[in-house]
């Protein structure tokens, strides 16, 4: 039989309001809640004690800032919160997001409100799309405030004529990234020979297979970077070990875009790489 009254309208919380009951919730700063009383919606600035209680200073988006008790009485996104002081745990971890914030992808300490400034005549290249788009993520910052360009190259074999092309002085310097820099290389004789073209000129490497390799494979979840037999296509290959799809060149650019968005900062890349980077922004930006 079916229970011909329905079910028991007592049953359960129904005296919770219909937002659903407060909880608690630190007053970190940057929050941004609404003050039920007034309708004041702002960022908690900064949580203190005063005349014997707390009280949590929110900031609106005109930039005016109000004191409200701390405790219940607020919205966050829509739901009811009881503000709280924030532990000692909380406060240390949104002092080291503040911190992190302050530095750029490089870590070096960022520049606030400092426009990019215009190219200078130094630049410096680097063997191709993927390389500049890894220097960008991580140096690109650095690179607007000192006024460098970045540009690509369609590989190194001509790399001593378009050096001479270039005609670097001492006042227009050039720097160059190559990949898989190790003795015993065609690289490595091709940068022999471009060195002696020019003493403004700096040309410095890395000893992977393609820059892929410079991002520590622990970003990607795995030990270590597939080791690729001779003869099979690198880029591929190392889709295809990693379980990613691997067959066409979009394959190979949405592997690329994975890649580099596991790149947060500068302690994602391996040191040999950026040691090269840091030595070339170094020497073209000398004055």
């Amino acid at each position: 039989m079916g229970d011909r009254y329905g079910t028991d309208v007592l049953d359960g919380d129904w005296r919770a309001p219909r937002r659903g009951r407060a909880t608690d919730v630190e007053a970190v700063p940057g929050t941004v809640v609404e003050d039920v009383g007034t309708g004041w919606v702002g960022a908690v600035v900064r949580v203190e004690k005063a005349g014997g209680m707390h009280v949590v200073h929110l900031e609106d988006r005109r930039g005016r800032v109000r004191g409200f008790p701390l405790g219940p009485g607020f919205h966050l996104d829509g739901r009811p919160v009881n503000l709280t002081v924030p532990t000692a745990e909380r406060r240390a971890q949104v002092q080291a997001a503040q911190q992190a914030a302050a530095r750029t992808a490089s870590g070096s300490v960022r520049v606030a409100g400092q426009p990019a400034r215009v190219a200078s005549g130094s630049r410096i290249w680097v063997e191709g799309k993927h390389d500049a788009e890894l220097v960008e993520k991580v140096w690109g910052d650095d690179l607007r405030v000192e006024g460098v360009v970045v540009e690509m190259l369609d590989g190194v074999d001509d790399v001593s004529e378009l050096i001479r092309g270039f005609g670097p002085t001492p006042q227009r310097r050039l720097g160059i990234l190559v990949d898989h820099l190790v003795p015993g290389t065609k690289e490595t004789r091709i940068v022999d020979e471009a060195r002696r073209v020019s003493p403004h000129v700096r040309i410095l490497g890395h000893p992977y297979v393609d820059v892929w390799q410079s991002v520590k494979p622990a970003r990607l979840g795995v030990a270590a970077w597939p080791v690729i037999e001779r003869g099979r296509s690198w880029k591929h290959g190392v889709l295809q070990e990693l379980g990613w799809p691997h067959r066409t060149q979009t394959d190979v650019a949405l592997g690329w875009k994975k890649i580099l968005a596991s790149v947060r900062s500068y302690s994602d890349l391996e040191p040999t790489l950026l040691a090269s980077v840091e030595e070339l922004i170094d020497f073209v930006t000398v004055s």
